[in-house]
């Protein structure tokens, strides 16, 4: 019989990269009777590393998602990867479950993805808790981790069981108070535990004080508990050594006994199409409201949209719109995910995480509902790190331009963290990933999936050209070549804008020495000389045009004539008057542990950064503020990725153009090669 909501659990283990979160994903799916037998990550015979270059690496690169069926109860199981390239997946997973399970690696104790995720969860108001894993390791100072855990993250970071048996059994400290352990005792622990939770409840809490603990009901302390989980006031420390499958029984009943269920979580801020709150409850007997966290385009199933269900029941054969679409489709195959395995099923419930195949229209972050005559539902987007690092990409070899096009499509669909733009401008596509690692293994899985080759290289900066000063310019263009000529002849000044003002284009002539008729395909003169620079072979910008005399010839004077004696006239005003090349300013905000504030802040000032100040954040960081050329950045993700161990990250935002400094624009320009101009 399947589970009821309330009975549905739902556990994404994340965490730092090596804490032995695909083991214990692992580990959990063997002991819950999802596996007959557990694979191993160095095998790559794992059920969430299913990707080649996942097994070729030895760990995750997207979230995997698999569900365990025991004692009545369903536990979803989201598997994330843990390094920050890989971002993206990670965080989406935390939009689909409940509670998120930060696996620490008992020998490595704190490291960078542990707070980070610790910090996202908290953020998201996610219920958490912490896992020791790798406990049989030998020398490992259990005591000592617990500590810091508790120095890190808050005294509301308690164990719930203890490790026994030097790391090879655990004990409970909360419904169970008995045995030996490695440190401390059940009984202590249970002390620590009970003076936390009864603290929630002023009722529990006067009862206690009055009476004492064992005047409490065991409903009282389990409510008081579970109370404090989801409200962030306990943070539940238990162990495990996943693959040994020491402590995961005890791990799976601490889920099925004290995870929130699908009806004890707030839902992610749906909305009506007039703004207003979609309120949403998880009843099966609702309308169906759900969200697609992950994307799968797999060349032989064709796409797979994984979603959780918030309300309502999502049954095979029922209908279903996507977001603000008008044409609904029909659920013609609903399945259980099993990594790459997909079981058929016939309904999902509130609170299952479930796919579906072949929904063209199908997106990351869509909606999937079935409230039609309640209008459609929305949902904010959710957030993301932007992703920063670029490499312009062009097909290897000629006639795969459309290939390219719809394999980075694909991608993009998969990855919340990767970006596609095309720079008409400059006639280059550019891929944005978090990291140098990320956009790496992007361009892997695009040859390895669509087998589509490209050349990559540094993207190039969109540098503009622009004036300092006044300046007039002159051009007579006259031709002849035996019949009809052409004449045309141009005075004209050019002054400088405000940066960002544009292009301005201004008649000031008298006495009709130019026809009106003319005076546009001066303009168009001028303008190609905007697209094709004058200086470096830069676009043009913030600069006035006035022409304010020239000649005209009844019979040869042309269009042509005119469009060739503009642009002369333009590039010749431009030469006197103090071309300047400008470069794209970004503003910067680098984000690093505190040791590291010298050295970064160094590296940028050696990058002609300006620095606009400092900020103390939570747990021993500093953010740095600085103004930076963009052309000074292109290596900045691999060089701050060397300079703080991987522990540092950026946002940069466009802020203005500036001009650059004497000797790059003498660069630029040597560098320039002008195209020959037309007689």
């Amino acid at each position: 019989m399947s589970p009821t909501t309330e009975r549905i659990r739902s556990l994404a283990l994340a965490g730092h990269a090596g804490a032995g979160k695909t083991t214990l994903f692992e580990a959990m799916l063997y002991a819950g009777g999802a596996l007959n037998a557990m694979g191993q990550v160095e095998r790559g015979t794992t059920v969430s590393d299913t990707d080649p270059m996942e097994k070729a690496r030895g760990h995750s690169i997207d979230a995997a998602v698999a569900s365990i069926e025991r004692n009545g109860y369903r536990i979803h199981l989201v598997d994330t990867p843990g390094y920050a390239d890989f971002l993206g997946p990670a965080l989406a997973a935390l939009s689909a479950t409940d509670t998120v399970a930060i696996v620490v690696n008992a020998a490595n104790g704190i490291e960078h993805g542990t707070r980070a995720m610790m910090q996202h969860a908290r953020e998201r108001g996610l219920a958490r808790i912490l896992i020791v894993n790798r406990i049989d390791t030998d020398g490992v100072d259990l005591r000592a981790l617990v500590d810091d855990l508790r120095s890190e993250f808050g005294n509301e970071c308690l164990p719930l069981n203890l490790p026994a048996s030097k790391g090879h059994a655990v004990r409970d400290a909360f419904f169970q108070t008995r045995g030996d352990t490695d440190f401390s005792s059940p009984g202590e622990a249970h002390q620590q535990l009970i003076d936390q939770v009864v603290e929630i409840d002023d009722d529990v809490m006067e009862h206690y004080l009055e009476a004492g603990e064992s005047a409490l009901t065991a409903a009282e302390l389990r409510g008081a508990l579970e109370h404090c989980l989801r409200d962030g006031h306990l943070v539940p420390i238990v162990f495990t050594g996943a693959r040994d499958g020491i402590g995961v029984n005890e791990l799976l009943e601490l889920v099925e006994r004290i995870l929130p269920c699908p009806t004890e979580v707030n839902p992610p801020p749906f909305r009506a199409d007039d703004g207003a709150p979609f309120a949403i409850s998880a009843k099966a007997d609702g309308h169906v409201v759900a969200d697609v966290f992950k994307i799968v385009n797999d060349p032989f199933v064709g796409k797979l949209g994984v979603f959780r269900v918030w309300q309502g029941t999502v049954r095979k054969d029922s209908q279903l719109l996507v977001d603000d679409g008008r044409k609904p489709f029909r659920v013609g195959h609903l399945f259980r995910l099993k990594g790459k395995d997909h079981v058929e099923i016939d309904e999902a419930l509130p609170g299952d995480i479930v796919a579906v195949a072949k929904v063209d229209d199908i997106h990351f972050d869509a909606v999937l509902h079935d409230a039609v005559e309640e209008g459609r539902i929305h949902l904010a987007p959710s957030a993301f790190p932007a992703p920063m690092y670029g490499v312009a990409v062009e097909p290897a070899h000629k006639g795969q331009e459309q290939k390219l096009s719809q394999a980075l499509a694909k991608l993009t669909e998969e990855d919340p963290c990767f970006r596609v733009e095309h720079h008409k401008e400059l006639n280059e596509t550019v891929i944005y990933g978090l990291s140098d690692l990320h956009v790496k293994l992007m361009l892997e899985r695009m040859k390895a999936r669509y087998d589509v080759d490209v050349v990559t290289h540094p993207p190039r900066i969109a540098y503009r050209e622009t004036v300092g000063g006044h300046a007039e310019g002159h051009h007579r263009h006259k031709k002849q070549t035996g019949g009809a000529g052409q004449f045309g002849e141009v005075f004209l000044r050019v002054e400088p804008l405000e940066r960002g003002k544009g292009f301005v284009f201004d008649d000031d002539t008298k006495g009709g020495v130019i026809p009106g008729q003319f005076m546009p395909a001066i303009e168009k003169g001028v303008r190609q000389a905007l697209d094709s620079g004058a200086v470096a072979g830069y676009p043009i910008q913030d600069v006035r045009v006035v022409v304010y005399d020239g000649k005209h010839h009844p019979v040869d004077s042309k269009e042509v004539a005119f469009v060739s004696a503009g642009r002369k006239a333009f590039l010749d005003a431009m030469s006197r008057a103090q071309p300047r090349v400008l470069e794209p300013v970004v503003d910067l905000e680098v984000s690093i542990p505190d040791h590291y504030v010298g050295d970064v802040t160094g590296g940028l000032a050696s990058k002609r950064a300006q620095i606009m100040g400092t900020d103390a954040l939570r747990g021993g960081e500093t953010m740095i503020r600085a103004r930076v050329p963009l052309a000074e950045l292109v290596d900045y993700p691999t060089q701050l990725k060397s300079m703080t161990g991987g522990l540092g990250r950026y946002a940069m935002a466009f802020s203005h153009y500036d001009a650059v400094p004497p000797g790059i624009q003498k660069k630029l320009a040597e560098a320039w090669k002008p195209r020959a101009e037309e007689d």
